[in-house]
């Protein structure tokens, strides 16, 4: 009854009224704790042993940031946090943690899940769920939790910067020589600390391209989290897995979503299962316009005219668009830093920072995350990294980070985890003469009640889901590449990848003993490989 809707209505807002004066109120202690940190920072004692400020100042709040400052702090040393996030071209802005938990893995994994519960609703109905056929979603609540959770999440880094005895300073910072750091307040104010260390953990940003109206009516995924409304009909240029992901999750929740490629999906990664996923994606929704780059964009009305250049054809077009999300790659926010002033080299085209166990060539400047050349962009590398190098500086440790065997995973509509090499990687390291290659398509239990199709297509088609082991023969047929393609492919990759990180042989995966009914046992009942040419449709459960 609609009384009943409107009480629910007004219950909810007023909920929501208290969570906001909640956290207004740790808004306010947050703010008051941070005028005192940046105070203690501006008259830090100087009686330390080398005369300096601090021991160590970290240059970044992000997850490797924070990760190295506790760390420090907690072996004994006077550490400083600077943390700044200069609002994106819309006006996007958000708190301390950095990428992963603002506007990346974090609100990115959960929008992912909406999408998925929105899926799921097919197959409640096939397992007798009675439940309406027009599922809606509502976008503004979706957004408010994760919104909410995320501000917790910058609430809780602060408390856990104070609890460590960290200097919090809300501040750019910017060289003046290798000791000494101007930091500048939102109000314009600044100061200028000195320290011992530093280390560089500033993260990166998304790259524009020089193309007329990018800046001003073009989002990023730094943008997309935060909408307070749908996108309505999206154009996600480029074929990263930042752009597939957001494509993903966006169709999942009923949007009109197109893809712009220029050349292949999802570069550096094994290109079988990048065009499975591009295939995938393409018959459950997802409209892909492939070697076509945009020329300009411009604002018609309330919509976005994207100009775009077919590169094999040469043909020119146009199309309107509600909300245009570039994906182009990122690039390290490093030039800003006065990096010069100190020595530090880097490069100037991207940004990112050369060093040999993290250390610059500078003596006493470091870096780690995503600012680091031919180094993994991925938010557990730049912690473990972190961590490591504030034991070594602070601890007396000797352990270096390892960034090989890393596993990660790309969280489209079908999820894809890896870890090791991808089969072009493998043939060109050790040639295709010393590789088997094992494979099976398989279909999920979860998935096996489902009969529904759309538009001639299974819902929960047969032979979507994929398994890949690749072994080195010379070596006993270690395992030098595993690939799965598939529900949770995250959670069945993590415990696959410390065994391969330990030098596991397909042997050792045939007489471990799968977990029945998983999706994860695959891998321990391959038999079929790639040359072999029989095939790999898994029969039976």
């Amino acid at each position: 009854p609609r009384h009943e809707w409107r009480h629910f209505a007004s219950d909810w807002i007023r909920k929501r009224a208290h969570v906001a004066i909640a956290n207004a109120a740790l808004r306010r202690a947050a703010g008051a704790a941070v005028r005192g940190m940046s105070a203690a920072a501006e008259g830090a004692s100087s009686a330390l042993s080398h005369g300096y400020q601090y021991d160590l100042v970290v240059v970044g709040g992000g997850s490797g940031g924070l990760a190295c400052s506790k760390k420090a702090a907690q072996l004994g040393a006077k550490v400083a946090c600077l943390d700044y996030v200069t609002p994106t071209p819309q006006g996007t802005r958000w708190g301390l943690g950095g990428t992963c938990v603002n506007v990346g893995c974090i609100p990115k994994k959960l929008m992912h899940q909406a999408g998925i519960v929105g899926e799921i609703f097919s197959d409640a109905r096939e397992f007798g769920w009675k439940l309406p056929q027009d599922v809606q979603l509502e976008w503004e609540q979706m957004v408010g939790g994760i919104q909410d959770y995320i501000g917790s999440l910058n609430w809780g880094y602060r408390v856990a910067l104070r609890d460590n005895k960290v200097d919090y300073i809300n501040a750019f910072g910017k060289f003046m020589d290798a000791h000494t750091i101007e930091c500048t307040k939102k109000n314009g104010s600044k100061v200028t600390i000195t320290a011992d260390k530093f280390v560089v953990a500033v993260g990166g940003r998304p790259r524009y391209p020089d193309l007329e109206g990018a800046r001003e009516l073009c989002i990023t995924s730094d943008d997309v989290f935060s909408l307070p409304s749908p996108p309505g009909k999206t154009l996600c240029v480029g074929a990263s897995y930042i752009s597939l992901e957001t494509a993903g999750f966006l169709t999942a929740l009923k949007c009109d979503v197109t893809v712009m490629v220029r050349s292949i999906l999802l570069r550096g990664f094994d290109q079988e299962i990048a065009e499975q996923i591009g295939g995938y994606m393409e018959r459950h929704g997802t409209r892909f316009i492939h070697e076509t780059i945009p020329t300009k964009f411009e604002k018609v009305a309330d919509k976005i005219m994207v100009h775009w250049k077919n590169l094999k054809t040469g043909i020119e077009g146009q199309e309107e668009f509600d909300t245009v999300l570039l994906a182009l790659g990122r690039d390290a926010i490093t030039k800003d830093l006065g990096l010069e002033s100190a020595g530090v080299e880097f490069d100037r085209s991207t940004g990112k920072i050369p060093a040999t166990n993290e250390q610059t060539n500078v003596s006493n400047i470091f870096a780690i995350g995503d600012v680091l050349e031919s180094r993994q962009e991925l938010t557990p590398v730049a912690i473990k990294a972190g961590e490591l190098l504030s034991a070594r500086l602070f601890g007396g440790a000797t352990k270096q980070m390892d960034y090989n065997q890393v596993p990660t995973t790309v969280f489209t509509p079908l999820e894809y985890g890896c870890v090791g090499l991808s089969e072009e990687e493998a043939i060109a390291k050790y040639g295709e003469e010393n590789l088997e290659v094992y494979i099976s398509y398989y279909k999920p239990l979860e998935w096996c009640t489902n009969h529904e199709e759309h538009n001639g297509i299974q819902v929960r088609e047969d032979s979507a889901c994929y398994a890949k082991l690749i072994t080195y023969l010379p070596d006993n047929e270690r395992v030098i590449g595993l690939h799965v393609l598939g529900p949770n492919a995250g959670e069945v990759t993590q415990g696959f990848a410390v065994a391969i990180k330990c030098g596991a042989t397909k042997e050792d995966f045939d007489t471990t003993v799968g977990i029945h009914p998983t999706t994860a046992e695959e891998f321990t009942t391959l038999k079929v490989t790639k040359r072999s040419g029989v095939d790999a449709r898994k029969k039976g459960c």
